[in-house]
């Protein structure tokens, strides 16, 4: 956004263009999706987006990335249509970047920097705003192209868009080192306060569900329309930035707390990875995890593994059970809602959706019951007939599937998940040592 000589602020004027470097495409996508991809970023800030162009490089240059006369040629069309500010799909080094707003005359940020950007405009919570800008300094600390302006912006962002002018180099490192260091001790604070949190949950869980996928997969929509929550949902990249947790009962009559996560991409920055370890880390806890996939992409499956590797490297992947949530199912055809109610028949972990209309959804509710009913204990439990608290948190958490009373006592045959197993074994721990016994003399 640029300010009127009125004070009105209009939308800057922009180019996104996509490096096709011969033979390293990412595999299976198409510049052409590359492309669309990065122009979904530049809209998600509301950038004004004139032309957007795949350019071949045969080879890279490293002072310009593009070719000599390409850059030339480009220098003229951007002149030509009076453009602010070009949008580079590919990661540009310092110099590269300098280089080309010379040539340019304009501002230049690359994918990295546009991510950055949307990050620092989306995020909410204090942790989440101290993420970013972490990750942003770190990011700008190796170019300085401009000068650091983070703390005199009114907007959000991270200030890859604009800035009063150049400063000192020397003074600008300085400032953000200092910056740096104050914002891990901050982040330290705040991940020290998260974990008390998580602990707390510990000692009285709910089973955690929580909902990943590629950005603008629909998770936020589809969080929205299981809890009735009014979490911002847009047909934009990165809507949403900062977990959102509800707390929801299943029609077992288990409570669940369902988690919205930040969306992921391809080639997120490392930077960004390890910033937002910690607000990730309620994935990394979750009992189930839905995958939300947009089956109406043609990219779909390409998306899936590129969520995948980033569950990996939180080694997440292997250790919670996963259900694919395969939504948007109002934007196909007939033929393919055929082909995707197929292949749902054929894998129990799999549920077509669509969030925006509701439809399949008591169907994700029952996928999350199922998964947690896998590992269900029956264990045989007496109480006091006067314990009534007890006798109610049992019904609450548990499922009685089988009860005799005398005139002391109540014999209930319970199925508990893993989660309510350890919740009743902290709450009534003589009660739990005494079925445990029954159990194994039993055995």
């Amino acid at each position: 956004m640029t300010t009127t000589a009125k004070g009105e602020l209009t939308r800057e004027r922009s180019w996104v263009l996509h490096p096709a470097v011969k033979g390293e495409e990412s595999e299976g996508r198409s510049p052409e999706a590359r492309l669309a991809e990065a122009v979904g970023l530049a809209e998600a800030i509301d950038l004004d987006v004139l032309r957007a162009e795949c350019i071949p490089v045969s080879q890279i240059r490293p002072s310009t990335l593009f070719g000599k006369g390409k850059v030339e040629t480009l220098a003229e069309d951007l002149t030509a249509a009076e453009v602010g500010l070009v949008v580079v799909d590919s990661a540009l080094t310092p110099i590269q970047q300098r280089n080309l707003e010379r040539a340019w005359k304009c501002k230049v940020i690359d994918r990295t920097g546009l991510i950055l950007e949307i990050f620092g405009d989306r995020a909410r919570t204090r942790e989440g705003r101290l993420q970013v800008e972490l990750a942003s300094l770190s990011y700008q600390r190796s170019r300085l192209v401009r000068s650091w302006t983070h703390l005199e912006r009114q907007r959000g962002g991270r200030g890859f868009l604009g800035g009063p002018g150049e400063t000192q180099i020397e003074a600008d490192r300085r400032q953000i080192r200092d910056r740096i260091a104050r914002l891990q001790r901050e982040l330290e604070t705040v991940t020290r306060t998260r974990g008390l949190h998580r602990e707390a949950r510990r000692r009285v869980p709910y089973p955690v569900v929580a909902l990943v996928g590629y950005t603008n997969a629909g998770k936020s929509t589809l969080f929205n329309t299981l809890t009735g929550a009014s979490v911002m949902e847009a047909d934009q990249l990165f809507a949403t930035l900062d977990p959102t947790m509800r707390a929801i009962r299943l029609k077992s009559g288990r409570t669940v707390i369902l988690s919205d996560t930040v969306g992921f991409i391809s080639d997120l920055p490392t930077m960004l990875v390890a910033a937002f370890r910690a607000t990730l880390e309620e994935v990394t806890s979750a009992d189930v995890i839905l995958h939300v996939r947009d089956v109406s992409h043609p990219d779909s499956d390409i998306q899936k593994q590129d969520v995948l590797a980033v569950l990996r490297e939180l080694g997440v992947e292997e250790r919670a059970p996963m259900v694919e949530v395969l939504n948007k199912i109002d934007c196909l055809d007939g033929e393919g809602r055929q082909r995707l109610s197929a292949q749902t028949e054929r894998q129990a972990d799999m549920v077509a959706v669509s969030a925006l209309t509701g439809e399949g959804i008591s169907d994700v509710l029952d996928a999350v019951d199922k998964v947690l009913d896998r590992d269900r204990q029956i264990i045989a439990i007496d109480l006091p007939l006067t314990d009534g608290a007890g006798l109610a948190w049992i019904y609450r958490h548990g499922e009685v599937v089988d009860r005799s009373d005398d005139d002391v006592s109540a014999h209930l045959s319970v199925g508990f998940d893993p989660v309510n197993l350890r919740r009743f074994e902290a709450r009534f721990p003589k009660s739990a040592e005494r079925s445990k016994a029954s159990q194994a003399a039993a055995e």
